[in-house]
């Protein structure tokens, strides 16, 4: 195989394989690199027992809390990485997350990208992802320039019986914005079966807005990409001088060997980015790549997630496809409020709940998935510099976080719950997302203007090293309160432009080609 490139992108997420789609028609040698491997088809895909509680698509490795204790984390690697377990729920951030927001427990900071820089860019990756949605529903939606590629996708009967409840309450729910490839004109041609085993399953059918569906399968298209699977960067080298990344050390199968690139890119999800980062430490960067600032790995952000078991005892819920629905109207607020989004997920079934408790009585998983509702709560989680993963001395990803902004999040779970009980829920049993919840990842890798407060410029490439860039979740200043997926893949694409103008590629190739 050829080892010299002039392009390698490490990680093939939201972020590395959009950019991949990006910089495919510029002719360049692209090579990917992507320790997982392609998902296997499976009936194994729809099984809640192999998916839940084997959790066969996460990895096997154990990473360490502050305090050593070991952890599994819910982390996909797989060709699309966690898109090919996601929920696909593709938010825009509001226009409002990318100014300073001041919060009871400190600053949400500002971007130094605004908004405007992103808008046409998330139009793009909502055409690529697939999202259906309806603008001027969410009450903190921000300014588009055109309405979403896809329409709406329709509520079931009982979910639009919740949604006219709640808008009689005087809330404005709103058609939640989901990236997969369902086309309810054409039926016969659509992809998606508008199933129960979407949130948090991969797709048997390949319906999906995943990166591999969305981005990654058209780029690879092109004679000019090549993807390498099973093959774990293990350090980046650099010029003696350290101002130039050179190449990838790679064990490949167990195999070590060396590629080289002109332009390097890590796309390998906030954590595994900084680890890679820092496993690169060499005498002109000694405390890690790009880690002048010593804010490699810091400023770990998740979100404060929860997830919510409702139930009308009186009222069966025959949904099968129920993530359509969201709510903002609590999204911003001044201290001592609710604070944060809130919407629908995957539909509970007896098999999901068996795969949670799986000693309890069968009959009554049956009666609670048959009757429940089930909601996902999502508050600000903010930058914290002693918040981060670090490498320990033995090699082990190390997770030091303590979640911030908890008191807006719990208030806006009991705030909920009354609502709920106004429309007939009377069990509501909720469960916070522990620390092994690491879908949400973002903040290791800064953006900003200051060398001395930041890892990456607002091109994503690191201050220190000219040649290299990090492109995924890992340079949000703040987290905001929706699912960084689509921002990931929008930015992609803003830095795919960035890096075409940088190698002089001719401005008319196209970033957007399906």
């Amino acid at each position: 195989m050829n080892t010299s490139f002039d392009i390698i992108i490490i990680g093939t997420g939201a972020g590395g394989s959009t950019l991949a789609h990006s910089l495919a028609p510029t002719g360049k040698k692209i090579l990917i690199l992507e320790r997982g491997e392609f998902l296997v088809r499976s009936k194994d895909n729809w099984d809640p027992e192999k998916v839940f509680r084997q959790e066969i698509y996460h990895t096997q490795e154990k990473w360490l809390t502050k305090e050593g204790d070991e952890f599994r984390p819910g982390q996909a690697y797989l060709v699309g990485g966690n898109t090919k377990v996601f929920g696909a729920a593709l938010l825009r951030l509001r226009q409002r997350d990318f100014g300073e927001i001041q919060y009871e427990d400190g600053v949400s900071p500002a971007w130094p990208i605004s908004y405007e820089d992103l808008e046409p860019y998330y139009q793009e990756a909502e055409r690529l992802y697939f999202v259906h949605g309806e603008r001027g529903e969410d009450p903190t939606e921000p300014p588009a320039t055109k309405p979403f590629a896809y329409p709406k996708l329709s509520q079931e009967p009982r979910m639009l019986e919740v949604y006219n409840q709640l808008k009689g309450l005087g809330l404005k729910p709103f058609h939640l914005p989901i990236g997969i490839q369902r086309f309810e004109d054409n039926l016969k041609d659509s992809p998606c079966i508008r199933c129960n085993t979407c949130d948090g399953f991969p797709c048997l059918v390949n319906a999906k807005g995943d990166a591999e569906q969305s981005c990654l399968i058209h780029a690879l298209r092109h004679p000019n990409v090549t993807i390498m699977t099973g093959a774990k960067a293990e350090r980046i080298e650099t010029t003696a001088d350290g101002r130039r990344a050179t190449g990838v050390q790679v064990t490949v199968r167990g195999e070590a060997q060396t590629v080289s690139a002109e332009t390097l890119v890590v796309s390998a999800g906030a954590i595994n980015s900084a680890i890679l980062l820092l496993k690169s430490a060499s005498a002109k960067h000694p405390n890690g790549l790009a880690n002048s600032s010593g804010l490699v790995g810091r400023n770990y952000m998740c979100h404060n997630n929860s997830a919510m078991l409702a139930i009308d005892p009186f009222k069966k819920n025959p949904t099968v496809f129920q993530k359509t629905l969201g709510v903002n109207d609590f999204y911003f607020g001044k201290p001592g409020d609710p604070i944060g989004h809130i919407s629908l997920i995957g539909k509970a079934t007896e098999g999901i709940l068996a795969a949670d408790q799986p000693r309890a009585p069968r009959a009554v998983l049956r009666f609670m998935a048959e009757h429940s509702m089930d909601w996902w709560f999502t508050t600000e989680d903010l930058p914290r510099r002693e918040n981060g993963v670090v490498l320990t001395s033995s090699g082990r990803i190390q997770l030091n976080w303590s979640p911030t902004n908890r008191a807006p999040h719990e208030r806006l779970v009991s705030h909920w719950k009354k609502i709920l009980w106004k429309i007939g829920f009377r069990v509501m049993l909720t469960k916070p997302m522990p620390i092994n919840a690491v879908a949400h990842q973002v903040g290791t890798a800064v953006m900003g203007n200051d060398p001395t407060k930041s890892v990456l410029n607002t091109e994503n490439r690191t201050h220190e090293v000219e040649n290299l860039y990090v492109v995924d979740g890992s340079f949000f200043p703040s987290a905001s309160a929706v699912n960084p997926a689509l921002t990931i893949a929008a930015n992609a694409l803003r830095i795919g432009d960035k890096i075409k103008a940088r190698l002089g590629v001719a401005k008319e190739i196209q970033h957007a080609q399906n």
